[in-house]
């Protein structure tokens, strides 16, 4: 192939492939432009210091490690920020650490780590140097490469490409330049990885032969672990999308559309983990709720002028759709890779942008193939209580005293209205009637009786009386059937103020979900509201309603006993039975089924969770511990 083919080709034995570090996708381009060639070497852009403990991680992965080297020794003052004046003269800094992360989604590691399984010769061309200087990455997305092909996006960035203004930057080019110049003379056939920033003047320090300085004496390199728990500050890719790289690479699958597909794949992992931590106490996170999900995360993404998704964007969006438990999950699942390591040796403990060495020192951090477009931000979530603290706010949890938080009195008092004005409109449905159309349409046209009378050539509408009447009692059943062992709390709890409900409810047990300091966590099995309250006996202890055999039926009962209105309105997912229709007339009332799928899951789901004060003292802080479940 020609150069002018070739837009990578840099002579007929030099090909220089640019890369965007730490995206998967540029791996696997980069991975296939080697595979795809014929190539006899490799060349990358890192230090020969580092080559042995390099190629020893990258024959480790796919458990991740890093290998540094420590720039002056500690008290010795560096070049800072190395923005040079008008000299190439720079302000002084602290020590600092330059690195080299070994990840299975970093390009230049993924092309050592193919060269490496065909037996080419490996070659690295950095200069040795003290004064290390990052080149800045110009921001891009290769989600592009879905639709675009390298050269086409390498073409698009080359506008953005700053020109090297350090001399130590200079020095570098001029240095890697004049060895793959020597290279060429032992090779015929040599690949050659670069960054953007590098790729246009690396090939003009090739042709125009800028002289270059000699190494200077080479630093001591060292590779450790890293926690699995910090994998998210050192890995290019998020930790769970790598963890799918991997994956698909021992599993010979198709990794191409891993960058979409890998964001779904971490919302069904989140929610298994979700649903097994919670068990029936976990919201419901269905099709549809997921797919509003994706939607919301696609639409931030294009907010934030991006292609692909990062863990800010797809944690926030579980947290506005889901909670913040599930948003929790979410972020947990997101910084797990599945094949973490653990070692007997104390692994360097890794944050954004510094690192704390064995033997405690801190140092900032900058790497050698730096990331692209990376981002760091805030989000509020509220953490979930460790065991020491679920064990002394159980301990100081007075028995005596309880209470419910305002806001979700307000809430499913608002419901329970709602149920009220759904049934009653259930009730008038029975009295509805249907006549011929002649100057008002009504209360709407009767489909059913319009096409049963077509041969007329008449239209039907229907006629629904005023509502008459009155509810005064509710039975919520969310679990049906209800295992005992699930709630076993009973309870009856009287109105505050007269826009209070009396009511009665079985629940899970709060004492095992505390979430503050006097703040525990229930969600309900089935609830009763009587409304306007009145005082009634404690329905779980009262003997008039021993006869009922299950906690459905003592609801039931209770409601059926002190409402004063013919109808008690049931909220359900059945049609109330054959039983439970017999208990009402034993009180000489009738059941009104209001279905529970006319309301939307997350408002159920939202319901169900209640939390229990202990005291009303407790209410002035609450809210800094009670969140979504």
């Amino acid at each position: 192939m020609s150069v002018a083919a070739d837009p990578f080709r840099l002579t007929d034995r030099i090909s220089l492939f640019p890369v965007l570090h730490g995206s998967g996708d540029y791996a696997l381009a980069a991975r296939a432009y080697l595979l795809d060639g014929d190539w006899d070497a490799l060349a990358v852009p890192l230090p020969p210091s580092m080559q042995r403990l390099v190629e020893q991680g990258v024959d480790e992965l796919p458990a991740p490690s890093v290998v540094i080297q420590r720039h002056h020794e500690p008290g010795f003052e560096a070049p800072s920020e190395f923005a040079a004046g008008e000299e190439g003269r720079s302000r002084s800094r602290k020590p600092f650490v330059a690195y080299v992360g070994i990840d299975p989604c970093q390009p230049v590691i993924a092309c050592l780590r193919t060269a490496m399984q065909e037996r080419l010769p490996r070659h690295f061309i950095e200069r040795e140097q003290e004064d290390y200087v990052p080149f800045e990455t110009p921001y891009a997305d290769a989600f592009a490469l879905k639709k675009a092909s390298p050269a086409r996006l390498a073409a698009t960035l080359l506008p953005a490409v700053e020109r090297p203004v350090l001399p130590s930057q200079r020095l570098r080019l001029a240095y890697m330049a004049q060895r793959l110049r020597r290279l060429e003379s032992d090779h015929s056939r040599i690949l050659a990885i670069c960054s953007f920033p590098e790729w246009v003047w690396l090939r003009k320090a090739y042709f125009e032969q800028t002289p270059a300085e000699p190494d200077e004496e080479p630093l001591v390199a060292e590779r450790f672990s890293v926690d699995p728990k910090q994998l998210i500050f050192l890995l290019g890719e998020m930790p769970f999308l790598a963890g799918l790289y991997e994956r698909a690479r021992r599993e010979w699958t198709d990794d191409e559309r891993l960058g979409v597909d890998g964001v779904k794949e971490v919302l069904i992992a989140a929610r298994g983990a979700y649903y097994a931590e919670f068990g029936k106490r976990a919201r419901k996170i269905t099709p549809q709720l997921l797919r509003t999900c994706l939607k919301y995360i696609r639409n931030l993404t294009l907010l934030d002028r991006r292609l692909a998704p990062d863990m800010y964007t797809i944690v926030l969006a579980a947290k506005q759709v889901f909670g913040d438990s599930f948003a929790l999950q979410v972020a947990e699942t997101i910084r797990t890779y599945a094949y973490a390591k653990e070692t007997s040796e104390a692994p360097i403990a890794w944050g954004t942008d510094a690192c704390v060495l064995p033997e405690g020192e801190k140092r900032r951090t900058y790497s050698r193939l730096p990331h692209s477009g990376s981002q760091w931000r805030s989000i509020q979530l509220r953490r979930r209580p460790d065991k020491q603290d679920e064990e002394r706010w159980t301990q100081r949890w007075n028995p005596f005293r309880q209470c419910s938080w305002p806001p979700e009195d307000d809430r499913i008092e608002t419901f329970r209205a709602s149920v009220f004005q759904r049934a009653l409109e259930t009730a008038g449905l029975d009295l509805a009637r249907t006549e011929k159309f002649t100057t008002s349409v009504m209360d709407g046209i009767d489909i059913r009786d319009t096409l049963r009378h077509w041969y007329e050539n008449q239209i039907y509408v229907k006629v629904l009386p005023p509502n008459r009447g009155f509810l005064d009692a509710a039975v919520m059943l969310f679990d049906v059937p209800a295992d005992p062992r699930d709630y076993p709390w009973r309870s009856t709890w009287f109105a505050e103020h007269e826009e209070e409900s009396t009511l009665a409810f079985f629940a899970s047990d709060f004492r095992k979900r505390p979430v503050g300091p006097g703040v525990c966590q229930a969600f309900y099995g089935g609830s009763m509201f009587l409304f306007p309250p009145i005082p009634i006996r404690d329905i779980w202890t009262d003997r008039a309603f021993d006869f009922a055999t299950t906690l459905e039926e003592r609801l039931l009962a209770a409601a059926c006993h002190y409402a004063k209105a013919p109808h008690v309105a049931v909220v359900s997912e059945a049609i109330p039975g054959a039983g439970w229709r017999k208990l009402a007339r034993r009180y000489r009332k009738r059941l009104i089924h209001v279905p529970l799928a006319r309301f939307s899951a997350s408002t159920i789901e939202q319901l169900r969770y209640f939390h229990v004060l202990n005291g009303k003292e407790i209410r002035s802080y609450a809210a800094r511990f009670i969140r979504d479940a």
